[in-house]
């Protein structure tokens, strides 16, 4: 019996071919986007699951309140770990790291710039990382080594053994490489070319091991079996507390699991606000409403093409067949041609997965044999089937057999209504999808048209390093005398980020309560003619004497420390004086989604990492590279040339904004796409079912442009009805959306306007190519019967 029901399902679906290879067309699109979607969110949802101990490994975090400026900090003081693991017993591993960190390795001819941390001894005890050579139990004890990831150590030796070969690092010190590790997964928080271990016995290390206030290290801690994280955070307070009793009113330290680094790393006024979960959901329900999309087209034409399988259904129940039954072959075609989509849809993705992998940015893979693969291809196959087939199979099922074999049976509103119902949310879901794509835009565009407060086009930036620091004169002046270049500087860190921040300096005046976080950036004179940075009262560094105790300040900082005529006046920093010189106005150097941070600026020369150099006006890069590199390297020749245009690296901070963008253009296309695809396959019925109405009006006089309208009207009808429904929907869901960011657009009813419009005039369109045939054939040909 039950091959019987597949044979007659195989044979209606080649009967009517046109039908099936329409909703063909459109599951097979849906599942394929279902596929890559939900192979991002697996990745995504993968992140860091690779560590044998996950579930027992935490992040150190502090909520601070500076005079009510409530913020989330990882950076901590360089004694905490160890002193974790000593005190408190349901610990079993602590670990401190730097942040990560570019380096130089040298090893014979070859130099390569690498980024990787710097770790305490129990790093690879806590954390799993597949070694290739070498032992993780000593790979890391002493700290004259280094570990490798694979691709490293294959860039620096070729195919030669590393282990044990001497490399240079910064052309400062030499490390020995004692290990090899697989390069890191993708889908990992730490993202690394090498590992190095702390040094204790470097002058720095020691000072900074009893050093509890200043904070520039991450801390993880492994909870051991059972242990309460509660206590431990609690214990952890008590520790950093002892040893820094004024941290107690500023900071409270917990303990944030490794689960939610990923999904859950956004922090607003000390609360966790989500994160990437947000966009694994929204993603999840784009899949979910792209097949729905592709079902409703089913459902739709199966409906539309009922009287064609009225005779059908009267005669099985006639001979016997009970309404289980009919319900049952009506699903096996479409289970038939869900598994038909499903095997084209595997097809499509290994087709177009290395474009789907560069526009994520990601490494995915469709393993055909995991089990994970197989599970998911049944539920994707039965929801399709079962979600598809529903309506049809209920529908169909319940003809009455005597009216249908004596000729009276008529579909009537009972059948049309809920066709209009699906196809009305056909529309509604491309409406609001179109307005979340051109809203998601509009906010990107508004956030980088944001006076970023200085000119990133044509300069670059370089690292400095010892040999630039000592010829930073020499190699400015030769620069200069190139003509290419119209200005040079050095900052403590690039204009795209900020490295250090401290407590504001005082002032008179200053309030008790006053407790206000500052970004602080040193520099060197041209600061503001390199940066293109606004001057808006007082002067730039000139390199006087006077220089080295004076300090620039910004927009927000003046209005932070709330200052009437801040020029002048004196301000103590540690153990020293400055003069403010100058007010320069807010620079976006961190976040542009974000408020600017207050920030001071001095004058230390001796205290840059970075070199800017600005272009001349009308100079190519492609003319003045050659020129920058022949100088770096007579006065840096143990370093490669290496630059960064800046305003490729202020572009990067939109890296997720973008992304979320890109797939919601091509998602919402598809799912645009996919209405089209039913919406003419229904149009193309409904011809079909008036063709004689159509030939009548023909032979009355009514013009192609009167049949146009006449067939239009009634879906332009429905796209009206979806406007009405999607218009509140998508400005509740867009503007809850465009909440996170501080610097947002205004939705404008405009563009509600003009999605409604592109939708009338697509439908239009598609229904209108679909009746032209209809309305110029001849009507003789459709009345020969009557």
């Amino acid at each position: 019996m039950l091959k019987n029901y597949f044979k007659i399902a195989w044979r209606n679906l080649w009967r009517n071919k046109g039908f099936s290879a329409t909703n063909l067309l459109g599951l097979t699109i849906g599942i394929t986007c279902t596929i890559f979607i939900f192979l991002w969110v697996q990745d995504e949802l993968g992140y860091n699951k690779f560590h044998k101990q996950y579930d027992h490994l935490y992040k150190v975090l502090a909520t601070r309140n500076f005079n009510n400026q409530i913020f989330t900090d990882e950076n901590m003081v360089l004694p905490l770990a160890r002193s974790i693991e000593s005190n408190i017993p349901q610990v079993k591993r602590a670990v401190v790291t730097t942040s990560r960190q570019p380096r130089i390795l040298s090893y014979a001819d070859s130099r390569l710039k690498k980024e990787g941390y710097t770790v305490s001894e129990h790093f690879f005890d806590m954390f799993s990382w597949k070694f290739i050579k070498g032992n993780p139990w000593t790979a890391i004890t002493d700290p004259s080594s280094i570990v490798l990831t694979q691709s490293s150590a294959k860039a620096l030796f070729g195919n030669t053994d590393p282990l044990d070969k001497v490399i240079r690092i910064n052309n400062e010190y030499d490390v020995k490489v004692t290990a090899v590790v697989a390069d890191v997964p993708g889908n990992s928080t730490f993202q690394f070319d090498y590992i190095m271990p702390f040094n204790y016995s470097n002058d720095y290390i020691k000072r900074s091991m009893n050093e509890w206030t200043n904070s520039s290290w991450n801390v993880f801690v492994q909870a051991g079996p059972g242990a309460s994280m509660q206590l431990i955070d609690k214990s952890i307070n008590d520790i950093k507390y002892q040893h820094d009793p004024s941290d107690k009113k500023i900071s409270t330290y917990f303990t944030f699991p490794m689960s939610k680094w990923r999904l859950y790393s956004d922090f607003k006024e000390g609360k966790n606000t989500g994160g990437m979960i947000a966009y694994v959901r929204l993603f999840s329900i784009i899949a979910v409403i792209i097949l729905l999309i592709a079902c409703i087209n089913f459902m739709n034409l199966s409906t539309a093409r009922s009287e064609k399988r009225a005779k059908e259904v009267g005669v099985r129940k006639t001979l016997g067949s009970g309404k289980r039954q009919l319900m049952f072959q009506f699903f096996s075609e479409t289970i038939i041609l869900a598994c038909i989509a499903f095997v084209l849809s595997v097809f499509a993705v290994y087709l177009l997965l290395p474009s789907f992998n560069t526009l994520v940015d990601k490494q995915l893979s469709l393993d055909i044999s995991s089990p994970v693969f197989w599970i998911g291809a049944l539920i994707i196959i039965l929801f399709t089937g079962l979600v598809a087939g529903s309506y049809p199979a209920l529908y169909l099922s319940s003809f009455n057999p005597v009216r249908v074999l004596k000729g009276t049976f008529a579909s009537g509103k009972r059948a049309v209504l809920p066709r209009h119902v699906l196809v009305v949310g056909q529309f509604v879901i491309s409406i609001v999808l179109i307005s979340a794509t051109i809203i998601i835009y509009q906010q990107i565009q508004h956030i980088k048209n944001r006076d970023m407060g200085y000119n990133p086009d044509n300069l670059i930036t370089i690292p400095a390093t010892y040999d630039t620091q000592n010829n930073f004169a020499v190699i400015k002046d030769e620069l200069i005398k190139t003509g290419k270049i119209s200005a040079v500087t050095r900052t403590l860190s690039p204009i795209t980020d900020i490295w250090w921040k401290s407590p504001a300096p005082d002032w008179e005046g200053k309030p008790a309560n006053a407790d206000i976080i500052m970004a602080g950036l040193s520099t060197d004179i041209d600061f503001s003619k390199t940066m293109g940075v606004k001057i808006l009262q007082g002067k730039d560094f000139s390199g006087m004497p006077s220089d080295s105790s004076a300090m620039l300040l910004n927009e927000a900082a003046v209005k932070a420390m709330g200052l009437q005529n801040p020029v002048g006046m004196l301000m103590r920093y540690g153990n020293r004086n400055y003069t403010v010189i100058g007010i320069t106005g807010n620079i976006v150097m961190e976040s542009p989604f974000k408020p600017v941070d207050p920030m001071m600026v001095y004058y230390q020369p001796y205290n840059c990492n970075s070199i800017s150099i600005r272009l001349g006006q009308d100079v190519s890069p492609q003319k003045a590279l050659p020129l920058i590199e022949s100088v770096f390297k007579k006065y840096n020749p143990s370093y490669p040339f290496e630059y960064q245009f800046v305003d490729e690296e202020f572009g990067k901070k939109f890296l997720t904004e973008d992304l979320i963008s890109k797939i919601t253009n091509v998602f919402a296309c598809l799912a645009i796409f996919i209405c089209c695809i039913g919406l003419a396959g229904l149009a193309s019925f409904t011809i079909e079912k008036r063709i004689r109405e159509i030939g009548v009006r023909k032979v009355l006089g009514a013009t192609v442009q009167q049949l146009l309208l006449l067939i239009s009207k009634e879906f332009l009808k429905l796209v009206l009805i979806a406007f009405v429904i999607a218009l509140p929907l998508a400005w509740w869901f867009m503007n809850d959306w465009l909440q996170q960011y501080a610097f947002r657009i205004h939705i404008s009813i405009w563009l509600f306007v003009a999605v409604g419009l592109l939708i009338l005039l697509l439908t239009l369109i598609v229904v209108s190519l679909n009746t032209l045939k209809a309305a110029i054939a001849n009507p003789v040909k459709s009345l020969r019967t009557e």
